[in-house]
């Protein structure tokens, strides 16, 4: 009977913050990858302090027969690795290097496997050993308020009848329908080895990017409005922030296609045939995370340059009603002008003698607006006065 097959999840898990929008601006990039000191002895592990502490679970199934627990210490995996069923290894966190290090015994790992796991974010790649594959990743997961995504680097060690996978963090994956479907009897990943776990988890890796791109699209179609209708500062900094995160995203699953076609060619035989036609589909829905990808920093890039077309329209209205309103005022200050002079009358007849006509006040004022009516029609039928259209 198929025993605790659950991912570990602290109560902490479910709790994200209101401010889950701005805070992906302050993790590291996915280009920021990581290394040792200058001088460092190859097998160096850099461990984060801040590293969660090691959670270890198997799950061990073959086609009648599937159990699942928390192990307490890495030598109690040896005993499962003896056996025809297939093990799967989940470890959970990177916080200990003393539990690490005993892994790395207990699988027989090379020291540089055990780096390249530890220190984090290395490049998505593929490297063969000599009993023992090595594939790292970077899964993403959505948000819960549907803006941005969590990322964790994930790391599988394939090998004989078993699967290490090594996580970055214990909170979140997306590996439960795996799980799930090992629960189950007379599934297909019940009925290989290892090899098609390897090539189901790396699909459900692949598949992750799915819903965190079609949240990117919608956002982008919603932005799309906006920057045409109300083009502000602050749309123009959503996009800014949807180009820099993609850029990420194309940074995370590029070199992961390059990685599945080398394990794809790659003629170790613990990767059978069979599966390799199953890794050619995976490869596929790599190309189309890539095409989905590009085409959204394509339309994001757009966007900013619709951005600033709209700002430049918006500004040249500004000008022409502005335009428009001074060259009106132009010839009624004229008359203004005129009439403002203080000439005396009484020194001369010829000194304004309109300022004395009974109807002058009126007069003026009355060819002022014949003149600013005269000169509104005229742009209006020049086409520089155009009624708005709502």
């Amino acid at each position: 009977m198929l025993q605790n097959l659950s991912r570990y999840n602290p109560d902490r898990a479910d709790e994200e913050s209101e401010d889950d929008e701005e805070a992906i601006e302050n993790e590291e990039d996915f280009d920021a990858y990581a290394y040792n000191e200058p001088g460092s002895p190859p097998g160096t592990l850099e461990i984060d302090k801040d590293a969660s502490v090691p959670n270890i679970f198997l799950i061990d199934y073959s086609a009648t027969d599937a159990i699942g627990l928390q192990l307490a210490t890495p030598e109690e995996c040896a005993k499962h690795l003896d056996t025809q069923s297939v093990s799967w290894v989940d470890v959970q966190g990177l916080g200990s290097e003393d539990v690490l290090l005993r892994l790395g015994k207990v699988f027989n790992l090379h020291p540089l496997v055990l780096e390249d796991v530890v220190n984090i974010p290395q490049r998505p790649k593929f490297e063969d050993y000599e009993d023992h594959e090595l594939i790292i990743m970077h899964m993403v997961t959505p948000r819960k308020n549907g803006k941005g995504f969590f990322r964790e680097q994930v790391s599988l060690i394939l090998g004989e009848n078993y699967l290490l996978t090594v996580q970055e963090e214990p909170e979140r994956d997306c590996f439960e329908p795996v799980r799930e479907r090992i629960r189950r009897d007379k599934t297909a990943i019940r009925q290989h080895g290892a090899d098609y776990l390897a090539y189901a988890l790396i699909d459900a890796v692949v598949d992750g990017y799915f819903p965190v791109l079609e949240d990117y699209g919608e956002r982008l179609e919603d932005l799309e409005n906006k920057v045409v209708d109300k083009p502000t500062t602050r749309t123009l900094s959503k996009v800014h922030k949807i180009k820099r995160e993609l850029l990420q995203l194309r940074r995370a699953i590029w070199p992961l296609r390059d990685a599945i076609n080398a394990l794809i060619r790659d003629d170790s035989t613990l990767i059978s045939n069979e599966i390799r036609l199953y890794m050619r589909d995976c490869y596929d829905h790599t190309v189309q995370v890539i095409d989905m990808v590009e085409t959204y920093r394509e339309l994001a890039s757009n966007l900013m340059d619709v951005y600033l077309s709209s700002i430049s329209n918006r500004t040249n209205e500004i000008m022409r009603v502005l335009t428009i309103i001074s060259t009106i005022f132009i010839p009624l200050t004229f008359i203004a002008g005129v009439y403002g002079m203080n000439f005396d009358r009484t020194a001369s007849p010829t000194n304004m003698p309109e300022l004395g006509a009974p109807y002058g006040y009126v007069t003026v004022m009355g060819l002022m607006l014949v003149i600013a009516s005269l000169q509104v029609y005229y742009f209006y039928k020049k086409g520089w006065i155009m009624p708005s259209k709502k």
